[in-house]
């Protein structure tokens, strides 16, 4: 599977996910420079955390402008793959290809901690090897998570199972002291309808190797690698 990670003036998450998928996946990857609107080579692409732009005006808000993301409209209605963790996922929705925002944390504080997540959803790509109400554990790092939707977009994301992940306690309990930010509902990742565009706050790319503290992460890449080999996508694209 071909990789990209995007490189944003202002992100750091872009080396350690090039270091998880060359050295612990061994799949082939290359970098994406923010002004390249060339996405062709690509299976997946990567928006990482960081602090695009230097967060100006909004965090993520002028990332969604930028070349490379304007080129991932295209990219995703042909069946290409993203996920963005962090800044990527407040990129996403700033750029609308995920509804909703992210906000200030609602302690006002930067949160930087282990969270566990539940799943909510194994129908994606990106959860297919998880099982339903599964827990995982894997870090935040950010100032501006708290997932924010209006009534009519809750209710349709709702209906289409769009809700990936949940911040949780040890034992999949979702409640509102295992919630790091104030997150509506507890909501700590999201998909778009069609499920090829995964957005979360936390970070798998930290979550990738024993000596990092856990592998929970890496679930989420195997289980694309896993997608793709069962629909036979490698031969189609």
């Amino acid at each position: 599977m071909r990789f990209g990670v995007v490189v944003f003036p202002g992100t750091w998450s872009d080396c350690d996910f090039h270091y998880v998928i060359s050295e612990v996946l061994h799949e082939p990857v290359r970098y994406v420079w923010h002004r390249d609107r060339n996405l062709a080579d690509l299976d997946c692409v990567i928006l990482p955390g960081g602090f695009s732009y230097g967060d100006y005006l909004r965090a993520g808000a002028v990332a969604g402008k930028s070349p490379v993301v304007e080129a991932l409209q295209e990219f995703v209605a042909k069946g290409g793959y993203v996920l963005g963790s962090c800044n990527g996922f407040q990129i996403l929705c700033e750029a609308r290809l995920l509804p909703g925002a992210l906000m200030r944390n609602e302690c006002l504080q930067y949160r930087c901690q282990p969270t566990h997540l539940a799943v909510e959803n194994v129908e994606t790509a990106f959860t297919r090897g998880l099982r339903l109400g599964q827990v995982l554990t894997m870090p935040i790092s950010h100032g501006e998570g708290k997932y924010h939707a209006d009534p009519e977009p809750l209710r349709e994301m709702k209906e289409r199972n769009q809700i990936v992940f949940r911040y949780a306690e040890a034992d999949g309990r979702v409640t509102r002291a295992a919630n790091p930010n104030g997150s509506l509902e507890n909501i700590a990742g999201i998909v778009n309808p069609a499920g090829n565009v995964l957005g979360l706050m936390p970070h798998p790319e930290r979550a990738a190797e024993a000596a990092m503290g856990g592998t929970d992460g890496l679930l989420l890449f195997q289980s694309l690698l896993g997608s793709l080999v069962e629909d036979g996508s490698f031969l189609k694209r």
